[in-house]
């Protein structure tokens, strides 16, 4: 089991991380970002050694995005660079299932809301990373019998 442990401050300025982002329903909206975007790199540097360059993380209603650049280890690149690059976005996504858990905790102390969804990706060419939470009372969850068996848009 991986554990979240960070052994130097990040400067996330210096990064060039960007927490401009929407304010979301929190009234600490800034905090909140920056919490987030601090959590998730720690996370990435953690798993791979090195983390994102710059993170703009997004909190709106039910849920949470996090966009990151950079961040690949040269083995994923040297992978990508002799056409393997499904390669590492499979084994990105997942080391991404397998720390589910920690992720999600991130979210939840921060959030004060619980995880109901979590999804990842990642590409190389832009260098691009997702982390998307949806959070407990999504309105996509709704348990709506009027539109039982219905196609969405409908």
């Amino acid at each position: 089991m991986w554990r979240l442990s960070i052994r130097q401050p990040i400067d996330f300025w210096r990064m060039g991380a960007d927490f401009t982002a929407d304010s979301g329903t929190s009234s600490r909206g800034g905090e909140l970002r920056a919490e987030i975007a601090r959590g998730i790199v720690a996370l990435h540097k953690e798993i791979y050694g090195k983390g994102p360059v710059k993170v703009k993380v997004h909190v709106h209603d039910d849920s949470v995005t996090a966009l990151m650049r950079g961040g690949f280890m040269p083995v994923e690149q040297a992978l990508h660079d002799i056409g393997k690059a499904e390669a590492v976005t499979q084994q990105r996504l997942e080391v991404k299932e397998a720390m589910r858990t920690q992720y999600t905790a991130l979210i939840e102390r921060a959030t004060g809301r619980s995880v109901v969804g979590f999804m990842s990706g990642a590409q190389q060419d832009p260098d691009l990373q997702c982390e998307i939470f949806v959070l407990t009372g999504s309105d996509l969850l709704a348990d709506d019998s009027d539109d039982a068996g219905s196609e969405p848009g409908s």
